[in-house]
């Protein structure tokens, strides 16, 4: 029985030269899609890694874990139900707590006591908020009346039934952020 001699090899089928245990290699180029899969992975772990590493755009771990802390502590204290100084004070430390204040003072507060919260000091019609002289007590929890209440024959609605007591809250710890609490 006489073998068919072999076809000479394509340039795509070249056997390497070497063997390994009896082994032959094919020497083909690896596929285009793979080697740029290979190398846009490369790009995007230099990418990353100047991200992470370098820009520092991206929080660290511990200002993510301060914040999410912050985040967990303003749950807590809006779930407590009860208002009191003490809680007021402590919601007024919480940064997720401040921020809230800010943006609602803003948006329902500011047009009367200024953005500042100077007040008839600055221009506005209302109270100065960040000086050390409280009109209606000086408790927070007074404060939180007010906000709550209102005083209508000074000109303050009542924006506890507008925005509910959470918000109410929130507005009161803002204001109460640029105050240092009594020893």
């Amino acid at each position: 029985m006489t073998t068919a001699p072999k076809p000479p090899p394509h340039d795509d089928d070249a056997i390497r030269e070497h063997s390994f245990d009896g082994i032959q290699e094919y020497d083909k180029r690896l596929p285009n899609w793979w080697l740029l899969t290979f190398y846009g992975t490369i790009a995007f772990w230099i990418g990353y890694w100047f991200y992470t590493e370098q820009s520092n755009m991206r929080p660290s771990p511990e200002a993510r874990l301060e914040q999410e802390m912050g985040r967990i502590e303003a749950a807590k204290l809006a779930s407590a139900g009860s208002v009191d100084d003490a809680s007021l004070w402590q919601m007024s430390r919480n940064a997720v707590f401040v921020e809230a204040g800010r943006a609602t003072f803003n948006t329902t507060c500011a047009s009367c006591h200024l953005v500042d919260m100077r007040g008839t000091d600055a221009g506005g019609i209302a109270p100065n908020l960040v000086d050390d002289t409280w009109i209606h007590g000086n408790k927070p929890t007074d404060l939180f009346r007010v906000v709550d209440k209102g005083v209508l024959e000074k000109g303050m609605p009542a924006w506890g039934p507008v925005i509910g007591a959470k918000k109410t809250s929130e507005v009161v710890a803002y204001i109460l952020s640029h105050h240092a609490e009594p020893q």
